[in-house]
């Protein structure tokens, strides 16, 4: 019964961050070629093309977290499989986001993070129990004769 309003707001989540995570990595990857900011030597060039690669490989990581969520959502069924496996490593992440935001970012960046763990984990906990069928009806057993 909660299964299913959950599952719509974690894929809506995971396409929000999904977009947010490429947008910001691909916007710092155009800021460090525009600027031609180096570290340590690092090309340029190199450390742009990482940044908005990064960028797209975790936004697809978190798109296809969101569509495991909306599959689960419109098929009202637990994710199984390798949908059951992502969700798993989006919660893992999202706890070492949060204790990382927390000393780097504050704590309103780490409540956020802690919120889409919770809703991940309750996605992952949340099953109804399965039905009994109804045309099976119990009866006492027949008493035997000595």
């Amino acid at each position: 019964m909660v299964r299913r309003p959950v599952a719509w707001a974690v894929a809506v989540v995971f396409f929000a961050e999904a977009l947010g995570v490429a947008a910001l990595n691909w916007f710092l990857g155009v800021v460090v070629d525009r600027q031609e900011m180096s570290l340590a030597g690092l090309d340029a060039g190199a450390m742009a093309v990482s940044a908005k690669t990064g960028g797209l490989v975790f936004g697809l990581y978190f798109a296809l977290c969101g569509l495991v969520a909306l599959l689960v959502a419109v098929r009202d069924r637990p994710p199984a499989g390798l949908g059951r496996a992502l969700l798993i490593s989006a919660a893992v992440v999202h706890g070492l986001l949060g204790a990382l935001c927390w000393g780097l970012v504050g704590p309103a960046a780490f409540v956020l993070m802690v919120l889409v763990l919770g809703l991940v984990v309750l996605l992952l906990m949340t099953h109804d129990a399965p039905e009994e069928p109804r045309d099976r009806v119990s009866s006492p057993p027949a008493p035997t004769t000595p």
